[in-house]
């Protein structure tokens, strides 16, 4: 089959997704904010139920979303008092999963010369989440609590969306499990209704390439490993 200048367009903007973990403070317009969330809800949903909304943050709203979660996260009495509202890894892991959660772990530590010793270097690090890796954009994603497992599948085909679109317009994200853990504190900043659940929260930027943290390309299973031909 014969490329395209298409299809070199969007293979492009897929491939070159990833998660960035350094951000120029370099101000990203509302309006291209925009026009990639409106891109991004050409997302297929069951029975076109669109069951994503989303909150974007930038400026002062953004730096007292941070203050707030950090505020919490670097007290262990108050982190103890806050918890995800769903699980979203297993709560037994098995093999090949956690042998792929520890390297990509790993391998971001070494970058970062973090040892495993330093616990206080890697909780520093973790927290760098709830600051958007410094992001000039942070979204927050929430989802009607009625809403069952089918929509969720719905909302990634929704997010991924949006991280293309974002790579092809030169800009860049990082999905962010990580805020689920702070929903309460994330509610009562945004004034989130009692009926919507945080599904995560997202960076979006432009990368800082100069951060030894940007140069880390996380492994992919070769075809073979996980399709099979039928047929």
């Amino acid at each position: 089959m014969i490329s395209t200048p298409d299809q070199q367009a969007v293979d492009a903007a897929i491939t070159s997704r990833r998660s960035i973990r350094a951000f120029l403070p370099q101000a990203v317009a509302r309006d291209d904010v925009a026009q990639i969330l409106q891109v991004a809800a050409r997302a297929p949903s069951g029975t076109n139920t669109q069951p994503w909304k989303v909150y974007v943050l930038d400026g002062e709203r953004k730096q007292q979303l941070s203050a707030a979660i950090l505020a919490a996260h670097g007290d262990p009495e108050q982190a103890k008092l806050h918890s995800e509202e769903y699980a979203y890894y297993p709560r037994e892991w098995v093999s090949p999963f956690i042998e792929r959660r520890r390297k990509v772990g790993w391998d971001l530590y070494a970058l970062l010369g973090l040892t495993r010793d330093n616990k206080a270097g890697m909780a520093a690090q973790h927290g760098r989440n709830y600051e958007f890796f410094g992001a000039p954009v942070g979204l927050i994603f929430t989802i009607d609590r009625i809403m069952e497992q089918g929509s969720w599948l719905d909302y990634g085909m929704f997010l991924q969306n949006i991280m293309v679109a974002a790579r092809a317009r030169g800009l860049d994200t990082c999905p962010q499990a990580a805020f689920t853990q702070y929903h309460k504190i994330i509610g009562g900043q945004l004034g989130l209704p009692d009926n919507e659940t945080v599904v995560c929260g997202m960076a979006l930027g432009y990368a800082d390439s100069s951060k030894v943290e940007n140069t880390l390309i996380t492994d992919r299973m070769p075809l073979e490993e996980f399709v099979k031909f039928v047929g």
